[in-house]
């Protein structure tokens, strides 16, 4: 398994138990948009931002948030990379 997927199934592991998505983290496909496809709001983006910063340490910047940064598990995934320095 590469990093790249452990990451992402931590990132869908931690979404789908801080949003209480009715689904399981497996089912969550890496390139759905959050949004349209699990009715992800302003409210839970906050919630994931704060997910993010206390699972993966790392701080969301003002600037490091966009609709497009926070659209898919994929997006996210690099975002987080980004943060923590990798590549």
């Amino acid at each position: 398994m590469s990093d790249d997927s452990t990451l992402k199934n931590q990132l869908k592991e931690m979404i789908v138990e801080r949003l209480f998505l009715n689904i399981t983290a497996a089912e969550m496909a890496d390139d759905a948009d959050l949004m349209q496809t699990y009715g992800i709001d302003s409210v839970n983006l906050f919630e994931i931002i704060v997910g993010l910063e206390e699972e993966f340490e790392i701080t969301v910047e003002d600037e490091d948030f966009s609709v497009e940064a926070f659209a898919t598990v994929n997006s996210i995934t690099e975002l987080v990379k980004r943060k923590r320095g990798q590549r």
